[in-house]
């Protein structure tokens, strides 16, 4: 089902000049990152952009929406985020506040992470309905994108150590985000091109977080971990395939014919995606230990 007309297929192809300032800024950050060192963040942050900007032009591509994919798209990715998180940055946050005389201070981290997150995507969601001078799908998508490459920056700048594998998953979903985000775009007729500035954000801010070490304190270092890790486990839940009524999917999914059966069958591909998501971080995990 074709659900764009002409004009707003036309509009959708427009270059955005917040896109072209998000690409510029990524590409010159990438200069401070090599100069720094660090070349993780700078894998992750290019790797994230191009993760979106895909996912975006297929979004801005497609004539019509399709469930099936948009639900494997956001449980592959919340059960790789999930996963990971609770692998790599939950024990970390313990491991380190153990170091400043009890674990519970990561755990404090971790609550507020959680708490932040939620209430930011609350608040977010607000507005959506008032009437801004801005597009709030990329205004919020793009602070989401700014705060994450914060943290990301942070964390691999203190703990240089970890991973690329921590990264990417934490990425992961910027491929899924960026094709629905895509999606709402064109069928509202707004240059889907904008999305490069969220396609980039992670890189503006995770370059030079990265270059900024945190201050020689297990408690700060603790409690950054574990708001990292609620940060991302919150997004992570968020992302998880929400197959009820008057949900996203269900939304796309009133755009075809019997469409409370096929919204049924849907939950079974929504707890599928997300094991087999989670499980592959588990296995490649394996694999770079062996």
């Amino acid at each position: 089902m074709d659900i764009n007309n002409g004009a707003k297929v036309n509009n959708s192809a427009q270059l955005s000049v917040v896109g072209a300032a998000g690409v510029v800024g990524l590409v010159v950050l990438s200069g401070l990152a090599l100069v720094t060192n660090t070349w993780k963040v700078l894998a992750i942050s290019w790797v994230a952009f191009a993760a979106m900007a895909a996912g975006a032009y297929l979004g801005g591509m497609a004539t019509t929406t399709s469930p099936t994919r948009l639900v494997w798209g956001y449980g592959l990715a919340s059960g790789a985020m999930v996963t990971s998180a609770s692998m790599f940055l939950v024990p970390q946050a313990i491991g380190i506040s153990s170091g400043a005389g009890t674990p519970r201070i990561g755990g404090i981290g971790i609550a507020l992470g959680l708490v932040v997150g939620y209430s930011g995507h609350v608040i977010g969601h607000r507005l959506t309905h008032r009437d801004l001078p801005m597009d709030v799908t990329t205004a919020q998508i793009s602070a989401h994108a700014l705060s994450a490459g914060a943290i990301i920056g942070l964390v691999y700048g203190s703990m240089p150590s970890l991973g690329l594998l921590l990264g990417l998953a934490i990425v992961s979903h910027k491929g899924p985000a960026g094709y629905a985000a895509a999606r709402r775009l064109r069928r509202n007729g707004k240059p889907v091109t904008a999305l490069l500035l969220p396609a980039a954000g992670v890189g503006l801010t995770a370059i030079p977080a990265a270059a900024l070490p945190l201050p020689d304190s297990a408690t700060a270092n603790a409690v950054v971990f574990g708001f990292a890790a609620g940060i991302f486990l919150h997004v992570a839940m968020d992302f998880l395939p929400n197959c009820e009524a008057g949900s996203e999917i269900d939304q796309v999914c009133s755009l075809h014919e019997e469409s409370h059966d096929l919204l049924d069958r849907l939950r079974t591909h929504a707890v599928g995606s997300t094991a087999v998501g989670a499980a592959a971080v588990v296995v490649a995990w394996l694999a770079l230990m062996a």
